[in-house]
């Protein structure tokens, strides 16, 4: 949906999943939650969420009921046609804010968790091709939370691209950051002969 974005309400709908899961252990309501999480939905309140129906959350869902049939919950899922207009701008209004955050969450990771890892590993003098191994794997493990955030981006929070221009700058620094490596590299095993 990523490039498709809607900026009104899904012509198949909205699924509204109103569910219950046992309290013990706690790690299968934490389950199903997180799963819900990274379905995309909007809680409406506990154990209530709604999500777009397009046929990736139908199907999402759909498997997400039978996990919680399988740990002994209960849920009830409706497919709502209509809404009023002020209720569907509401849902539109809080898909956004929800990718909003996720955007702005993705910004800060760059911004101080990122681009701090390589000013200090420069400050240290770590240039060594493990380190520029681990902080390219850190790259990729942004990169894909960045999709997930876009794949999920189904109504436009129009913060994409200044999150692609953050990565970007990421990855000059990272490529600045693995020339130096590089550079040094070539010194040891010169000096080394």
């Amino acid at each position: 949906m990523s490039s498709d974005s809607l900026t009104r309400p899904p012509a198949d709908g909205w699924l509204l999943l109103v569910y219950r899961v046992p309290s013990e252990p706690s790690n299968n309501r934490v389950s199903v939650w997180r799963e819900l999480k990274r379905m995309g939905v909007l809680y409406l309140q506990q154990c209530v969420c709604i999500v777009p129906a397009f046929p990736s959350c139908l199907a999402g869902i759909d498997a997400l009921v039978k996990k919680i049939e399988s740990i002994g919950g209960s849920y009830d899922l409706f497919r709502v046609r209509e809404l009023g207009s002020d209720e569907e701008a509401r849902l539109l209004d809080g898909f956004r804010q929800l990718s909003t955050k996720e955007y702005d969450e993705l910004i800060e990771e760059c911004q101080t968790k990122f681009m701090k890892e390589i000013e200090f590993e420069r400050f240290r003098e770590n240039f060594t091709y493990e380190e520029a191994e681990e902080i390219r794997e850190d790259l990729e493990k942004i990169r894909r939370w960045y999709d997930r955030v876009v794949e999920r981006d189904w109504f436009d929070a129009g913060k994409r691209e200044e999150v692609a221009a953050e990565l970007q700058r990421c990855e000059r620094m990272l490529e600045e950051f693995e020339e130096e490596v590089y550079r040094r590299a070539g010194q040891d095993q010169t000096v080394q002969r």
